[in-house]
């Protein structure tokens, strides 16, 4: 059984088109999606509509669940989401598991077994910018077998963090971060600031399989016309989207995307200037 895992499409339809054509050229047996599937300032509904016919064994993200909250407060990229999805997509996705078990032997979850925020093999660390740090190192085998914690499964996929990454832990089981369909950088402030960068814009997904000698994984990066991935999301005022969409490396931050939108609608939203009679 061959089994091709995707995770963080973020409503980026080309390259999941391109991942999904690679993935049957390789003769997968099924695909397994660990969700963050349309939140992003790209095509969400679209990326749904491709996606929901197909009736891949799913799971949700922790976009999911804060795309289906009340707008207020809501992020940038949920936001644009949000707005857009019809009724029956809502629906979906409010009906997706938080975890999924195939076949006994695969565990899947989108963060960790408890928790769809957490990172499973990746910790932030409170050292952003010092000496060119990013905030974020590669977690050690005792952190990932913490977090693993009483997962009883042969392999435990995971997403969340858009980083491609294998472990084994000393019990045996395996550890597979597929990386992301979507997007290949961002940058965030919880619990400190980090940015997560994966160096080229290709498409990621992994390919798992057993044979004999136990599991085999494939980690797979794939072209795409991101390009046009970039001018959508310039299209819709993400700057920092394009940025990380052309280069796999952040560029302009959300932050800094976030403030200016706030000083912009704040100046369109300030009196003139008073006129005497």
């Amino acid at each position: 059984m061959r089994l091709a895992i995707v995770s963080d499409i973020h409503g980026n339809l080309p390259a999941l088109d391109a991942v999904l054509a690679d993935i049957q050229a390789a003769g997968a047996d099924a695909t397994l999606n660990l969700g963050d599937i349309a939140s992003g300032p790209l095509w969400p509904c679209e990326t749904l509509d491709r996606l929901m016919p197909l009736a891949l064994p799913t799971i949700r993200g922790n976009h999911e669940r804060q795309v289906l909250r009340p707008l207020e407060g809501m992020g940038l990229s949920d936001r644009h989401a949000a707005e857009r999805l019809t009724p029956p997509q809502r629906e979906w996705l409010a009906g997706l598991p938080a975890q999924l078990r195939w076949r006994e032997e695969v565990y899947a979850c989108h963060g960790t077994p408890g928790s769809d925020l957490q990172y499973f093999m990746e910790t932030v660390c409170p050292d952003f910018g010092g000496r060119g740090w990013p905030g974020v190192r590669a977690a050690s085998h005792a952190e990932v077998l913490t977090r693993a914690g009483a997962a009883q499964a042969a392999v435990i996929l995971c997403g969340h963090t858009h980083k491609p990454r294998v472990m084994q832990l000393e019990d045996g089981r395996l550890v597979v971060n597929p990386g992301s369909v979507g997007l290949q950088a961002y940058d965030d402030s919880h619990p400190h600031e980090h940015v997560m960068e994966n160096g080229s814009p290709h498409a990621r997904y992994a390919l798992i399989e057993k044979g004999a000698a136990g599991w085999s994984v494939q980690l797979r990066a794939v072209p795409y016309d991101w390009e046009a991935a970039a001018r959508q999301a310039e299209r819709h005022g993400r700057g920092d989207w394009a940025d990380a969409l052309r280069t796999g490396r952040v560029g302009r931050r959300e932050g800094d995307i976030a403030a200016a939108l706030r000083a912009s609608t704040t100046d369109k939203a300030a009196p003139g200037p008073t006129i005497a009679p």
